[in-house]
């Protein structure tokens, strides 16, 4: 045992052992001060770091001789030639300040910055870069440490008995492999995670791919976007060298600060036209967020990023937080695309240089002749050609793709042994030496996970809590596993008031299991119950489902209450609301013993297919309670549960049967997918949806007693009008061609709302509208229109719009046989405390003013889901 030890012992230590060498030290200005996060860069093996906060750093090398490249953003770089031994080798560093030397161009008034001729060349190249190289691969070390700064003292005592302190850091360190595949291929492999001490604890940060390259990174328009100069100004603050390259440093300012724009200082490569590193900042709904990246030249042949650097800074209800992130890529691999790549490429802009640039077109012609033979020869082409022969090339690429409609393709893996390296493992791999405050996060972490993991052991009625079930779960709710694909669900019992039923407490259960492993299809069993207290009534409805990502099958059946419009527009919650304390009992119901059959069916990625069979007992219901928690007295009463309508003088209705049928398609022509981990995830708006529906009343079958037709079609989108803002628009338009037999339930209804809060879609849905005064059974059309503004009002104030605040203006319109033209104008201001959104609408019939209110709702960057099914 001893001996097989101590070879346990010495083939764990090899590894380091035959890299215990290395370089570390110190890199500090040249005035004294240490430079945090300066970049090193191993030109020999591609391998980089940073120094740490205290401007302290550590490669372990192999014995070799080594050129090392010093980098900091304002900074001289310096390029070091070191000889590694058996041991460390310390090598301290000085940087000088940046010479930046302003060129020999005096820019007159009525003439543009330089910097412009310069950003063309680049966003014409741009699309170059990403398409230059075919493969890639690297190592990536990634550090995430975050440290909340304040909070609010009612939540003190609760935070500090979970550990949570302002001088605790949560750190966690992780180390991938990643390699990219072009177009749109990212692979990253987790092989070492640093747990906080309890095992498969921690979840690693991601890589975070995105390139300024791309015309957008996170919904931000980049610099070198080909709408970058609609969003930014740009200005040449001069040119330094940088080793044999000369840099151009680019002041990059908004023309309206805000989310989704940065400012700061891009770093152009001169000639090559290239990234050679950046400093931004930006806003996401009044986050901050500090954006530094440093590139290197790959093999001379590619400017790819070795350190990616993100300060975020936010505060949201008193809790203040600050997060940092870094990533050091090394080992880089690169293959580069023979059909584009050349080794020098001469860019002409054509708008400063406009007889060189005509001199080429008639040279070699309007047709891009022989471009790729005078861009290997490093000729001079033109923007305009560039650009071209780029679009041309993905557009002839994009045709030999089996997906073209997917954007990017990611997987995401953790290595099984990625929690098992130790700390020797870590402290011989880790680029970036840890902070006094990163050790001591570390620390706290390991203990606090040693006393949980004592008192888990400990703890008996906590280990029976997760074994089964406990009484207090029937009130409270609570989730159990079954087996390794089954669990049993108990939901947290609902409930409201209503003048039908008064009080009333709804109780659900459902059990779940995968039937399928492959598909990931599952079937579902969840029986619902309902008791109405002033009507003394038990009710109920039981559903069952199979389904999986390309279908679902539901059948459900029962004895349960529905309002008229089949859609719910009253949340039950918010009805509870204005009934007990405004005396408005807006929500109108009836009941029904029903069966109901529901398939919808992904024919291909573009096109769904649904449909609908109903046959069910329908009979009316009246007021059963008049309890009032407020009595008003200037309301008399509550309204009948009978919906008023102004195309029929009376919408009661007798007890009667039916059997109605729908089906429709939702087509989506020119979707757009994400894959991750080979699931595909829609690109929100990447395409207008359109709709189109039958729905049929099926006379005397089943002993049905209605008789109708009726067609739908709609359209919905989301798009860009520059660097204005954003339209969201839907509209929708039907007719009935049969109206033989029909009750009010089964008139085509809108959503409306005359509550204090907006609980539907924003696009899609009225504000003052009554619910069913305007509900049809003959022709009808509804258009919406939000308009999103950058910058309106009281965002005109960069201090308001970079809190996150946002400004809409919408118009709905109705037209129906009795609404006259139905129009509402409105205004909100959105992002309010972060989540919220307040609205004035104010609404008018045939141009005549008729009424106006005020709605409180959910964010529409947050709460509102525009789904397209």
């Amino acid at each position: 045992m001893r001996l097989s030890t101590f070879i346990s012992v010495c083939l764990l230590w090899l590894p380091f052992v035959a890299f215990a060498g290395g370089i570390r030290g110190t890199v500090k200005s040249d005035e004294g001060s240490v430079l945090a996060f300066a970049t090193i860069f191993v030109k020999q093996t591609g391998t980089g770091t940073t120094t740490n906060e205290n401007g302290l750093y550590e490669i372990t090398l192999p014995a070799g001789s080594y050129q090392l490249v010093y980098q900091y953003l304002g900074y001289e770089s310096v390029v070091k030639q070191i000889e590694v031994g058996s041991g460390f080798t310390e090598v301290n560093i000085e940087l000088k300040t940046q010479v930046v030397v302003l060129k020999d161009v005096i820019v007159r008034a009525g003439k543009e910055d330089p910097a412009y001729t310069i950003m063309r060349k680049a966003i014409s190249k741009a699309k170059y870069h990403t398409q230059a190289i075919d493969r890639y691969s690297a190592r990536v070390y990634i550090k995430g440490a975050g440290q909340l700064k304040d909070y609010p003292w009612l939540a003190k005592k609760t935070l500090e008995k979970e550990g949570i302190t302002k001088d605790r850091v949560y750190i966690s360190e992780s180390v991938s492999d990643i390699s990219y595949t072009r177009p749109n291929t990212f692979d990253e492999k987790v092989i070492s995670i640093r747990s906080d001490g309890k095992d498969n604890n921690t979840s690693p940060n991601p890589f975070i791919f995105g390139s300024f390259y791309q015309p957008e990174v996170a919904e931000t328009v980049s610099p070198l976007s080909p709408k970058a100069f609609a969003y930014y100004r740009f200005q040449l603050m001069g040119t330094f060298k940088d080793r044999e390259f000369e840099i151009n440093r680019i002041k990059v300012t908004p023309r309206s600060r805000g989310d989704n724009v940065v400012e700061g200082i891009i770093y152009i490569v001169d000639d090559w036209w290239s990234i050679h590193s950046l400093d931004v900042k930006t806003t996401k709904m009044g986050v901050n967020i500090g954006i530094k990246m440093l590139y290197a030249p790959i093999e001379d042949k590619a400017w790819l990023p070795i350190s990616n650097k993100f300060d975020i800074q936010g505060k949201f209800f008193g809790f203040e937080f600050v997060y940092n992130y870094l990533a050091t890529i090394s080992d880089y691999q690169i293959t580069m695309n023979p059909e584009l790549y050349v080794e020098e490429m001469q860019v002409v802009d054509e708008k400063l240089d406009k007889e060189q640039a005509k001199e080429i077109e008639e040279k070699y012609g309007e047709k891009n002749q022989q471009l790729q033979e005078r861009m290997a020869s490093g000729k001079e082409i033109s923007r305009k050609e560039l650009r071209g022969m780029l679009k041309d090339y993905e557009k002839q690429e994009r045709k030999q793709q089996s997906a073209p409609e997917v954007v990017s393709n990611n997987t995401y893996k953790i290595d099984s042994l990625a929690y098992k390296k130790n700390n020797t493992y870590w402290d011989s791999i880790r680029p970036v030496p840890l902070t006094k405050a990163e050790v001591k996060g570390y620390q706290i972490a390991d203990s606090i996970a040693v006393v949980e993991k004592k008192k888990e052991e400990g703890d008996t009625l906590k280990q029976s809590k997760h074994k089964g079930f406990q009484p207090w779960d029937i009130i409270l709710g609570d989730s159990y596993k079954i087996s390794k694909h089954s669990n049993f669900r108990i939901h947290t019992p609902l409930g409201g008031f209503n003048t039908v039923e008064g009080f009333n407490i709804i109780y659900r259960l459902s059990l779940g299991t995968v039937i399928q492993d492959t598909n990931k299809t599952r079937f579902s069993v969840s029986p619902t119950l309902r008791y109405a207290f002033s009507r003394e009534k038990l009710t109920g409805l039981l559903t069952t489902r199979l389904y999986n990502k390309n279908y679902r099958l539901e059948l459900q059946g029962g004895r349960y209450v529905k309002q008229y419009n089949q859609e719910e527009p009253i949340w039950p919650l918010v009805n509870t609301f204005t009934t007990l304390l405004l005396e408005q009992n807006l929500m109108k119901l009836y009941e029904r013993d029903f069966v109901n059959l529901l398939y919808r069916q992904k024919l291909s990625n573009k096109i769904s297919f649904h449909t609908n069979w109903a046959l069910m007992k329908r009979r009316e219901l009246f007021n059963t309670s008049s309890f009032k928690l407020i009595d008003r007295k200037k309301i008399e009463d509550y309204t009948p549960n009978a919906p008023f309508n102004e195309e029929i003088d009376n919408t009661s209705f007798p007890e009667h049967e039916a059997f109605i049928g729908s089906a429709g398609l939702v087509i989506r022509p020119w979707i757009k997918y994400r894959i991750r981990n080979g699931n595909k995830q829609e690109i929100p708006f990447s395409s207008p949806v359109f709709t189109l529906d039958y729905r049929k009343g099926f006379n005397q079958v089943f002993g049905s007693d209605v008789n109708f037709d009726q067609v739908e079609a709609g359209i919905k989108h989301r798009f860009d009008v520059g660097v204005r803002g954003t339209v969201d628009f839907a509209f929708q338009g039907g007719m009935f061609l049969n109206k033989d037999k029909l009750y009010f339930m089964d008139f085509k209804h809108f959503l409306g709302n005359r509550t204090p809060f907006a609980t539907s879609d924003p696009v899609g849905s009225f504000r003052l509208l009554d619910y069913y005064q305007f509900s049809t059974s003959d022709k009808y059309f509804t258009a919406n229109v939000h308009y999103h503004f950058r910058k309106f009002l009281v965002t005109a104030f960069p201090i308001i719009r970079m809190t996150g605040i946002r400004e809409n203006v919408f118009v709905n319109y109705l037209a129906s046989p009795t609404s006259n033209n139905y129009t509402e104008i409105g205004y909100s201001i959105d992002g309010i405390l972060r989540i919220f959104r307040l609205e004035a609408a104010a609404s008018f019939q045939n141009g005549k003013y008729q009424d106006y209110g005020f709605r409180i709702g959910i964010a529409t960057s947050i709460g509102i889901n525009f789904s397209e099914d």
